[in-house]
């Protein structure tokens, strides 16, 4: 059945609106700079009208309850604070640290050949009936290689459908929705989790200032995503998209990409497998590294002398520096197995050019860093999420329609901005103090955030890998325009949307922990 020719021309008109509002918004770096000049104005505006709220944990010794005020941020100590603590609020900006860590060691397993061969092992060796669910699962659990399953897994999904006789696009269609629709999913925590929870954190502590992040915060309900979202690209590809595709000749596609199967990793040399091999020996000895430092004497990991439910709190925080070891030694010894690591220089080199590749991220987490922190100097946040909670509370909005709004809301922002970490420093400092007054937790803010970000990653021309993609298409069918790309990924979007939203109610209404020591409702 060929595609209905109206339909891509009218998502098109539609994509041509939402490209031409978001080509004319700044880059996210200045948007942070706007808001910041925005947060000073307000500020000093309610400032001057004496605008407060009672904060809903803070006492005085007295017992009374405290009475937070918004700060004009022109005034003489907030002026003082931004210009001699600079340096301190960059650097003790929360994302920060765990996102360099985690990725100094990422770095090393992807420039290794460790992410690229264990992806192209994976869906190579699966069997043509499962392929379609293989490659979407690849996809979301390429995550973790960061933008790695963008340029490896994708185009090679589409050389592996044609190998098999499938359509092409519909392989890549499936990897994309993967990747990007299944943006958040995944079968453990990663450098997303360790991005978002370290802006949450900051977030939660205006309410709460002992609060910890935990970057298996949301463990459980990224695995619940996967296994939700897995069936909806199977059924999307093989019963809607792939049927609605034009027939595509050997002829039409690119005759290098198809032939060039080795270098897009369909298939393993002796080297890599050697290479896999070592990098599971030595996951295996991280993972038993982590297990004895749980039972060793002093159980250094686990605090026996806290609270039941705060003894595993050292085992949590750790895991950033887990993932960082975890890492960077399966990447180390594949790197040896395979040769593609001939010394420890080498290693050296892989990280300093994986610091190198955050350049960008840097300079978005100076502005990100301030606006975080100025919002916090002036009390509004706070006073919004008081006030915001009070209306809320008063509307008697259940909290599965609340949760449900604010995923739609974040899916509707992501059309436009496609940095999840600017989103959501921009979202969080609101949302999350807002939904704990109102009972949930900031693990549960969390997770509604990330249902709503991924599903529309996969319609907007903004997110800067659609261009990619369109050329990966065009690798096989000449004349796939942006609405055809559109027309063919808007079924993924709407129904990875849909099955995210009914997940989180049904996550909501049983109560179902989110991750290890993370609930759904918070108790101040």
């Amino acid at each position: 059945m060929h595609i209905d020719h109206q339909q891509p021309s009218e998502i098109k008109g539609i994509l041509a609106w939402i490209e031409r509002t978001g080509n004319r918004l700044p880059d996210p770096v200045f948007i942070f700079f706007y808001c910041i000049a925005a947060v000073v104005f307000v500020s000093v505006f309610l400032a001057a009208i004496g605008v407060s709220a009672v904060h809903p944990t803070q006492v005085d010794e007295f017992g009374n309850a405290i009475r937070i005020s918004a700060e004009s941020l022109l005034s003489a100590n907030n002026i003082q604070r931004l210009l001699v603590d600079m340096p301190e609020t960059f650097a003790s900006f929360h994302p920060l640290g765990y996102v360099l860590v985690v990725m100094l060691g990422a770095g090393v397993a992807e420039r290794t050949g460790l992410f690229a061969s264990a992806m192209s092992g994976a869906v190579n060796r699966a069997p043509k009936i499962l392929l379609t669910p293989v490659v979407a699962l690849i996809g979301m659990v390429g995550n973790l290689a960061a933008d790695a399953a963008y340029v490896v897994l994708i185009p090679l999904a589409g050389v592996i459908f044609s190998a098999a006789g499938r359509h092409p696009i519909a392989g890549i269609a499936a990897a994309f929705a993967g990747v990007s629709g299944g943006f958040s999913a995944n079968l453990l925590p990663g450098q997303l989790d360790a991005l978002l929870f370290g802006i949450t954190e900051a977030a939660a502590e205006t309410v709460l200032p002992a609060w910890d992040a935990n970057i298996a915060g949301n463990a459980y309900f990224i695995v619940g995503m996967t296994f939700v979202f897995l069936p909806v690209i199977w059924f999307v590809t093989d019963k809607i998209i792939e049927p609605r595709l034009l027939p595509v000749s050997p002829q039409v596609g690119d005759e290098p990409a198809a032939h060039d199967q080795r270098e897009s990793g369909a298939s393993l040399l002796p080297a890599e497998i050697q290479g896999l091999k070592g990098a599971g020996f030595a996951a295996l000895a991280v993972i038993l590294v982590w297990v004895f430092l749980c039972v060793a004497p002093g159980t250094p990991l686990i605090d026996e002398s806290a609270n039941p439910e705060a003894r595993l709190n050292p085992l949590f925080r750790s895991l950033v520096a887990g993932f960082f070891i975890l890492f960077l030694m399966t990447g180390w010894a594949y790197g040896t197995a395979s040769g593609s690591v001939q010394s420890h220089r080498d290693i050296v080199r892989m990280m300093s050019e994986s610091m190198s590749e955050l350049s960008y991220y840097l300079v978005l987490a100076f502005a990100a860093a301030h606006f975080v922190a100025m919002f916090n100097w002036s009390n509004l946040g706070l006073i919004f999420a008081i006030k915001g909670a009070a209306i809320l509370q008063g509307s008697s909005l259940p909290d599965a329609v609340l949760l449900t709004l604010i995923i739609l809301f974040g899916a509707s922002i992501n059309l436009f901005i496609g940095s999840a970490s600017a989103k959501w420093a921009l979202l969080a400092p609101v949302l999350v103090p807002m939904l704990m007054l109102l009972g949930l937790s900031p693990e549960m803010s969390t997770a509604a955030y990330r249902v709503g970000d991924g599903a529309t990653n996969i319609i907007t021309p903004l997110m800067p890998y659609f261009p990619l993609i369109l050329v990966f298409c065009q690798r096989w069918q000449k004349d796939f325009g942006l609405g055809s790309l559109a027309a063919t990924m808007l079924p993924y979007s709407l129904l990875l949307l849909f099955s995210g939203i009914v997940m989180t109610v049904i996550w909501v209404i049983f109560g179902i922990p989110l991750g290890p020591g993370a609930t759904v409702e918070f108790t101040l």
